[in-house]
């Protein structure tokens, strides 16, 4: 037996409703029913209980197919209003669909639940009706235990812990960092002034905090992870993809935590040992001997972590932001008090400005640094289902990532901007190394106090942000060949390989060769994943599809990859890559509008490939119907 699902093209999705075959058997229905233009012919409809009646836009229906006996249905119905054009005749002669409706209607009555009146509210309050529905999860009926395991399980009611406390809390440890300490100084080191780079951040931030709510809302919806609800789109094999996308930006972030964790060890042995660690840098390497010993000797630490769980952190990690704030607010009072109080410390004028050096190119250095602010947090804004996951609702992740996110940032990049600025006045050069800065400060205990704090918050959070996520994603490649042991052993190996100390030894190569040439990476992903989630899927998705490894589930695809996706990721990135060559100095030089292309490659790769991906995917729809009728 089969069921059927229709799911608007146009808008979100109108309604829904869970049902058990078993319960309701006496609904059986076989017709034709012809909407707008397009025929959809309903086979052995059975089993279904229909939500409230919402009106909806009959223009655009998909026809998606849940096969297996034992299956729930997930069935969406339209009232009569919605065929108000409509003169379908079914099978039999007759115009079967206002009766089928009508009765259907009457059946359902009182039986509706609280849940399906949120629901319809939600969908007639429009789009923040849509974006704060009631959440849904529910355990998958037989699932393929290749792509199901504690893990990757829907996280049911009782498993919401995240408040909007909580939600803030989350970005605030996120976002107090080195860094994000780094670009607020690399924006100084661009030639802005304080106000300048602070709106950089802010606009850039509350840009990326769209697509951050929007991919929120279905691991808060139907509590799934990142590589699970990547498989609606790329299909149950094509997952895979966007997961190590972005299993490779995370190793490289390890990497780039790792080198500031070994880092402050240099400074800490070197200030301890009166500057004897100052050896010349090797050629072929880039860095001194004593510096890459710290920075393995780090690495290293994290390693013992990884191999014994991560269990041994939790404790470190819930102290890691405080103690970070706390720095920080050390810093920037030191910085005051060194530099004479703000007016010196925030008096380094823009250097765009007439009579400056880069007067005129402003805006040629607005860009990029959006691009790359927006970059900065292109990776959570991909998996950042993985936390909103355990929200107690929607507004709770809303909420807790509008404040948590564009405040806190703006905020942190003001101490960064006001110490770098305030460097200028200090040391008559802009640093924006905080490590650096820290041990120019002179005094044992200080030095000492301050390495120590970011050595312990480096480590906690690298554990938990850039180790964590690349494992799993490769666990969900192969869980027969990894471990979350053997995949966090990879995964800080190629922490070590991509040379982190070069992504980050200047501004100009933190942003446009590192920042930039990830978000364009994953730009595209984003864009698919949400056209697919909001528009063609209409924010519903198939639970049980998203555990079924077979031919037979409604997210195999061709072969288990998702053609459209796939192709509307290549046509994302493509317009990058002439600017991607520049910037890693293997073309010298391109076009003009393919810099500006890559200058702003993240909104490039995320608008050409969502439109790449709906485009096809209503093709695809189309063929279907031609086929069925």
């Amino acid at each position: 037996m089969q069921a059927l699902c229709f799911t608007s093209l146009q808008r979100p999705v109108f309604a829904s409703h869970h049902v058990n075959h078993r319960e309701h058997d006496e609904y059986t229905h076989s017709r034709w029913v012809c909407i707008s233009h397009i025929r959809v012919r309903k086979l052995g409809w059975s089993s279904v209980v229909p939500p409230p009646p919402l009106t909806v836009d009959p223009l655009r229906w998909k026809l998606c197919e849940y096969g297996g006996e034992s299956r729930e249905r997930l069935v969406s119905v339209v009232t009569s209003a919605a065929f108000d054009d409509v003169g379908a005749i079914d099978d039999e002669g007759s115009s079967g669909v206002d009766s089928f409706q009508n009765s259907s209607l009457k059946e359902e009555g009182a039986s509706s639940s609280s849940t399906d009146r949120r629901t319809a509210a939600a969908a007639a309050a429009g789009f923040w009706g849509a974006l704060l529905e009631p959440i849904c999860p529910r355990t998958p009926i037989s699932p393929n235990l290749s792509l199901y395991n504690k893990d990757f399980a829907p996280t049911m009611e009782d498993g919401r812990i995240l408040s909007v406390h909580d939600m803030a809390s989350l970005w605030v440890g996120l976002v107090v960092g080195v860094p994000t300490y780094y670009m607020a100084g690399s924006l100084v080191e661009m030639g802005m002034s304080w106000w300048q780079g602070i709106l950089v951040v802010l606009v850039a931030n509350v840009l990326v905090l769209i697509p951050m709510v929007l991919s929120g809302h279905a691991g808060t919806k139907f509590g799934v992870p990142f590589p699970v609800l990547a498989r609606a789109s790329f299909g149950i094999r094509g997952a895979n993809v966007p997961s190590l996308l972005r299993a490779l930006v995370a190793c490289g972030w390890f990497g780039i935590q790792t080198w500031i964790g070994g880092q402050a060890i240099f400074q800490l042995l070197n200030t301890l040992l009166n500057g004897l660690l100052e050896w010349p840098a090797i050629s072929w390497l880039g860095i001194s001997a004593p510096e890459f010993g710290s920075f393995m000797l780090f690495w290293l630490l994290q390693v013992g972590i990884i191999w014994n769980g991560i269990e041994s952190i939790r404790e470190l990690e819930k102290y890691s932001a405080p103690i970070l704030i706390v720095l920080s607010v050390a810093l920037l009072a030191w910085a005051y008090t060194k530099a004479g109080g703000f007016g010196p410390m925030l008096s380094t004028p823009s250097q765009f400005v007439h009579g400056g050096p880069k007067v005129g190119q402003f805006w040629q250095a607005f860009f990029p640094a959006l691009t790359a602010n927006v970059g900065f947090w292109a990776t959570l804004s991909l998996n950042i289902p993985d936390f909103t996951r355990y929200s107690k609702s929607q507004a709770d992740q809303l909420m807790g990532q509008a404040i948590g996110l564009p405040l806190f940032m703006a905020a942190f990049t003001f101490v960064g901007l006001a110490v770098t600025s305030a460097t200028v006045v200090i040391f008559g050069r802009p640093i924006s190394d905080p490590i650096e800065v820290l041990s120019l400060i002179g005094g044992f205990f200080p030095i000492i106090l301050s390495l120590i704090g970011v050595i312990l918050a480096t480590l906690t959070t690298n554990i938990a942000a850039n180790v964590v996520a690349p494992a799993n994603a490769l666990v969900n490649l192969n869980p027969r060949i990894f471990s979350f042991r053997r995949a966090g052993m990879l995964t800080a190996v190629l922490g070590v390989l991509l040379a982190p100390w070069r992504l980050i030894q200047s501004s100009q190569g933190f942003i446009f060769t590192w920042l930039i040439g990830y978000s364009a990476l994953l730009g595209p992903v984003g864009g698919i994943i949400l056209v697919d989630y909001f528009s063609v899927r209409g924010r519903d998705l198939d639970i049980d599809g998203l555990y079924q490894g077979d031919e037979k589930g409604p997210y195999w695809h061709t072969r288990g990859f998702n053609v459209s996706a796939l192709v509307a990721l290549v046509t994302g990135i493509l317009p990058n890559v002439p600017g991607f060559l520049v910037a890693v100095g293997a073309k010298k030089q391109v076009p003009r509008a393919f810099t500006l292309l890559y200058d702003n490659a993240w909104f490039v790769g995320f608008c050409v490939a969502g439109l790449v991906y709906w485009i096809l995917s209503l093709q695809h729809t189309e063929r279907l119907y031609m086929r069925e009728t």
